[in-house]
């Protein structure tokens, strides 16, 4: 009878089936985490935060699951889909519960196709009601709309329960209006919640909002660009102070950018799309910037058309960072109602590859920073998470121009396939060693000894 061989490397160690066995145990160790299965899907793959609980909602309030501010989530949007979560809130704190809805690579979505987020009382009387849509770019991206309870507005007061709901807004969806499910448009979109808290300040102050500010539309900053990869979602976005910054982009892709900005300080921004190589035609929203509040409320979106030639889009001037600007009609100049980390998110349309070829593109950010900065109204308690209203010496260092910005091979890998380089190294060597040391043990005891 035949012996079965075991192979061994020159040191002793074993090898052959051995080192097959670790190399699929390092694999499906890898592909388990959740930022590869979201990478595989393609260029729209999203990063969700590395500390994300996993949550599922539920089909009515009775036993939806309670988000707790300070936390992040992760859960998933069905087609048709209407799902609960609850929030306990006190009496004289605001609530804001961002959700990003993140569809499949590749899925066909209408104009109209995004979310819907309310916040509700125990009653089922409505605090506040937001949409997110894709857009007339018809490309799939993260897309955020902010729920919200304000504390000493006439509706929603008092501690207690309230829900966050959130709805589907599908087209496609079978049984819709929009007949039979496009491709892609079936499967379940995942969803990022982060739910914060702000207490109200020590001092009552003005409920008028600011109206005098320079309205005008300041003129893109000149100079020449540095390269500052954007990361692959709001819990990994690249900081970026004032300058002129550049980076590569492909059809479908998402970088996310964060900019942090004191009280009485504002923020102007252009995007520039680089001339193509290739192609000619015209694409509707070639390029979306979208800014973003510290609680990941939308503040203001410019998009462009194009046709292979370089073009920019900028937003509207905005009103200097301060706590009055809540009271303001306009929700724009609303959102920019606390200092902290506000976010630039750029998206290139995934109909760029069948006019302009696969890229990857040029795209540039032109950001200004103005304003006199000054002290905060001073809150009476600690915002959750804490330090999410401040900006602190390492964001200002972060962001400046001489800075990397935390840039470096695992950065580039991270906004590249949304996972932390470190994170998976560490247990790739994790399972590696254990597996190895496990082999040979075996292979050890099988050895015949001279």
């Amino acid at each position: 009878m035949r012996g079965r061989r075991t192979w061994w490397w020159r040191d002793g160690r074993p090898g052959g089936a051995v080192r097959a066995a670790v190399v699929v145990a390092v694999l499906c160790a890898v592909a388990a985490l959740p930022g590869v299965t979201a990478a595989a899907d393609g260029p729209a793959s999203y990063a969700f935060a590395p500390d994300a609980v996993p949550v599922t909602g539920t089909a009515g309030t009775a036993d939806a699951p309670r988000l707790e501010p300070g936390r992040t989530y992760r859960g998933s949007l069905p087609v048709n889909g209407r799902l609960y979560y609850r929030l306990d809130l006190d009496r004289t704190s605001t609530a804001y519960v961002p959700v990003t809805a993140v569809p499949p690579a590749h899925a066909t979505v209408s104009a109209t196709d995004g979310i819907r987020v309310s916040v509700r009382d125990a009653h089922g009387g409505s605090c506040s009601y937001a949409a997110a849509r894709f857009g007339g770019a018809l490309s799939p991206r993260p897309v955020t709309a902010l729920g919200q309870r304000e504390a000493g507005r006439t509706s929603c007061q008092g501690a207690g329960a309230y829900y966050l709901l959130v709805e589907r807004l599908d087209s496609g969806s079978p049984g819709s209006a929009g007949g039979s499910a496009a491709a892609g448009s079936g499967r379940p979109w995942d969803l990022e919640i982060a739910p914060v808290t702000e207490p109200r300040p020590v001092r009552a102050g003005s409920t008028t909002a600011p109206r005098t500010w320079d309205s005008a539309s300041p003129e893109p900053l000149p100079g020449e660009p540095r390269e500052r990869v954007g990361g692959a979602g709001f819990a990994w976005a690249r900081p970026l102070g004032q300058g002129v910054w550049r980076s590569r982009i492909a059809p479908g892709q998402t970088l996310f950018y964060k900019v942090p900005l004191d009280w009485g300080r504002r923020v102007h921004a252009v995007a520039e799309l680089g001339g193509a190589a290739s192609g000619h035609g015209y694409v509707v929203g070639a390029l979306n910037l979208s800014l973003y509040s510290p609680v990941r409320g939308h503040v203001d979106d410019a998009s462009l058309g194009y046709t292979g030639t370089a073009r920019s889009a900028g937003l509207d001037p905005l009103p200097p960072v301060e706590y009055a600007n809540r009271y303001a009609v306009l929700t724009g100049e609303s959102a920019v109602r606390f200092a902290g980390a506000y976010y630039l998110v750029v998206h290139l349309s995934e109909r760029m590859t069948d006019t302009f070829g696969s890229g990857p593109f040029t795209v540039t950010l032109r950001v200004r920073i103005d304003g006199q900065a000054h002290d905060g109204p001073g809150y009476a308690g600690r915002p959750v998470p804490a330090g999410v209203f401040t900006v602190s010496e390492q964001d200002r260092a972060a962001a400046a121009p001489g800075s990397t910005g935390g840039d470096g091979t695992a950065m580039k890998a991270l906004a590249a396939g949304g996972i932390g380089t470190g994170t998976a190294l560490l247990l790739v060597l994790g399972v590696w060693t254990v597996v190895a040391r496990r082999a040979q043990t075996r292979a050890s005891a099988q050895k015949p000894t001279a």
